[in-house]
């Protein structure tokens, strides 16, 4: 729906404006923004071309408005994941890009990197330009990660400044660890030559073996082969020796054990260049999950302890843990409505990741923690003041809901966090001179 008249938004439609056909007056908005002089202020945001022309406790409607009212209504920069899968090319049975960006900004994403796991891999210039080109109308704007070896099979480099050139923001292998540390840290070195940002899988695979899930009480328990924590802290600590070695920039993704938080603690007071992410699901979710053998709770890395979520937890509060993603990533019915020994890893989160956090950090924290790691992957952060680009999430950080399939607006249904208590809602976003509402 395009509108172009004075009118107030009613919640639950699907709605997509164009900016830049007519001005937006958000009406009585809280602002959520540690770095704007607006912040935990309720005021009106008048939008003007895609520009914040005013802000103030009351502003006056003018013809030609499209005035926003909705409950509870607060506003912040606009969030950004840093670990997204959609299908496309490939898999489009799990997520086409156009829907799977529309679901990113009905969630609250104005920015998402996306995964190199599709089909072919992303791991030419020609295969991040496709990606570029196929989402540069949208309000959403998608940031592709190139693979960091040829078919992400850990055997040659990719043409790694080439994919940067073309608008990669990272490199890294989704899901799949380097077992050839010369091989990282030749990527390291070269890495540095154009400021290229290397991401390696926390995950030694031949201490993993065919594990599927956290070794440990629950996995003797339920007769399921088992990853020792171990396996990640051996690969967080191998790769950390190596950047210590070759210098550069390196990003752990989805970490999950205490010990690993500890390893990047220590390698960050030494003044390493390393940064590292937490999902959404592991600040929440323990391995007792897994009794329920629901293959939505089958991920990587595995569900762990609460002593690691505590780690995790804390890990964010000292900032050792640099940001936290949704690590999204659909999975269609045939691979995951099966055996659990034979369903695909993964679960979607984009929807959720919001009603987690705001769970359990206070608004403040939940919204730092979803709008930090911009820096890091080179995209711009803008602060919410006058003459700045609208670049904003409209949400409510009070509703309480069980999630369910209703909730859910991905084309795959396979989330972790089905029947579970979340908080807050988000309402859309404002980008690229765009307006989408759920």
């Amino acid at each position: 729906m395009v509108c172009y008249f004075c009118a107030d938004i009613p919640v639950n439609r699907n709605i997509i404006i164009k900016i830049s056909k007519m001005n937006i007056l958000l009406k009585s908005t809280t602002v959520i923004d540690s770095t704007s002089p607006f912040n935990n202020k309720t005021v009106d945001i008048l939008i003007e071309d895609g520009i914040i022309t005013d802000i103030d406790s009351t502003l006056q409607s003018i013809p030609n408005i499209t005035e926003i009212n909705l409950a509870d209504l607060h506003v912040s920069r606009g969030w950004f994941d840093s670990s997204v899968s959609f299908g496309e090319p490939g898999y489009e049975e799990r997520e086409t890009i156009l829907h799977g960006l529309d679901v990113a900004a009905k969630s609250g994403f104005t920015s998402i990197a996306l995964n190199p796991n599709t089909l072919p891999i992303t791991d030419t210039s020609a295969s991040i330009g496709f990606l570029t080109v196929k989402s540069q109308q949208h309000a959403v704007n998608l940031y592709p990660i190139g693979a960091l070896t040829v078919k992400s099979e850990g055997k040659d480099l990719a043409e790694l400044y080439d994919m940067q050139q073309a608008g990669a923001v990272a490199f890294g292998d989704y899901k799949k660890a380097i077992a050839n540390p010369n091989l990282l840290k030749i990527a390291l070195l070269y890495a540095q030559n154009f400021n290229g940002l290397v991401q390696s899988f926390p995950q030694d695979n031949s201490i993993a073996g065919k594990g599927m899930v956290h070794e440990e009480e629950q996995s003797t328990l339920l007769g399921l082969k088992g990853i020792p924590s171990l396996a990640e802290e051996l690969q967080v600590t191998r790769d950390l020796f190596l950047l210590e070695y070759t210098g550069g920039k390196l990003h752990i993704p989805t970490i999950s054990t205490a010990k690993s938080v500890a390893l990047i603690k220590e390698a960050k007071t030494k003044g390493l260049a390393v940064t590292c992410s937490v999902t959404t699901h592991h600040l929440k979710l323990t391995d007792n999950e897994l009794v329920k053998f629901d293959a939505n709770y089958k991920v990587q890395p595995p569900l762990r302890t609460q002593k690691d979520i505590t780690a995790l937890h804390k890990g964010i509060q000292e900032g050792t843990i640099d940001m936290v993603t949704s690590d999204h990533q659909p999975i269609d019915i045939e691979h995951k409505k099966v055996e659990f020994d034979s369903a695909s890893y993964g679960t979607i989160g984009l929807e959720s990741s919001f009603g987690v956090l705001n769970s359990i950090f206070d608004i403040e924290t939940c919204i730092n923690l979803l709008t930090n790691g911009k820096e890091i992957f080179g995209i711009e952060d803008i602060t919410i003041d006058k003459g700045s680009t609208a670049n904003l999430t409209l949400f409510s950080p009070k509703k309480e809901l069980i999630f369910d399939q209703k909730d859910i607006l991905s084309t795959s249904k396979n989330s972790a966090f089905l029947g579970k208590s979340l908080k807050g809602q988000s309402y859309g976003i404002i980008a690229n001179k765009k307006m989408i509402l759920k």
